[in-house]
């Protein structure tokens, strides 16, 4: 499994327009909604968290939802497609193992996308923070990230080659946007409001605003989370032997 983990960071880090969306896309989109905003204008959704410490965290868990997910759903389906699963298939690799390795790959990638979303935050917005809530917060984001890669996962055995990307970005932009990274969910209907926060995007971002705040996340929060992670890596193990079981 190590060496499938190495094989898998090492086309990641080949593909540059991989690369550029998944590591300085959040940052650009950080310093454009951000960028008009006073450093001290607050969001109006409770948290007293002015507007840029609020979609730093929000950009930083989009990055890293970008680099799980998207990179996951298609390069899995385009492997089903090339017969490199196939192949893997006359190996001892378990079906976990080809889950966990997948998983555990991308969640290495998107490390870079929320450090480069912090450092243009703290050089460019001034934000500043404890140093404990820094590394918290990389920390929380990071290992957050591993729900949404073994969704990637699930969601390229789920789909084929051609219906992947359709598929990959109505979910990924509906997680992102009725999640609350892309606006405060306090401004959406109420029905949205109720449905936002069972989302595991919703969650997600709620984590690190609660170490902004200097607060424990929210049981609830990571319960959350951690149910889905195990229906989305549960799913995909099965989907797994079960694409195994059709070949």
């Amino acid at each position: 499994m190590n060496a499938l983990i190495k094989l898998e960071l090492a086309r990641a880090l080949r593909n540059k327009k991989f690369l550029f969306f998944s590591v300085l896309y959040p940052a650009i989109l950080f310093l454009i909604i951000a960028g008009n905003a006073k450093d001290t204008s607050k969001v109006d959704d409770g948290t007293g968290l002015s507007v840029a410490t609020y979609m730093m965290v929000s950009m930083a868990s989009f990055g890293a939802l970008t680099a799980v997910l998207m990179g996951n759903s298609e390069r899995i389906a385009k492997e089903r497609e090339g017969g490199w699963v196939r192949q893997l298939r006359l190996t001892p690799l378990p079906g976990r193992g080809y889950v966990l390795a997948k998983t555990a790959s991308a969640a290495v990638v998107s490390l870079p996308s929320i450090v480069v979303v912090f450092l243009a935050a703290a050089a460019i917005k001034h934000v500043r923070l404890d140093a404990w809530q820094w590394a918290a917060l990389t920390g929380v984001i990071w290992a957050g990230s591993l729900v949404f890669a073994a969704l990637g996962v699930a969601i390229g055995y789920v789909a084929s080659g051609d219906a992947v990307r359709p598929i990959t970005m109505i979910i990924y932009f509906g997680l992102s946007i009725l999640g609350g990274l892309w606006m405060p969910t306090t401004t959406f209907p109420q029905f949205l409001q109720d449905i936002a926060k069972w989302l595991p995007t919703h969650a997600y971002a709620a984590l690190g605003r609660a170490i902004e705040q200097s607060q424990a996340p929210h049981a609830t929060d990571v319960a959350v989370l951690a149910v889905y992670f195990v229906l989305f890596a549960g799913g995909a193990a099965w989907l797994y032997r079960k694409d195994t079981l059709k070949a």
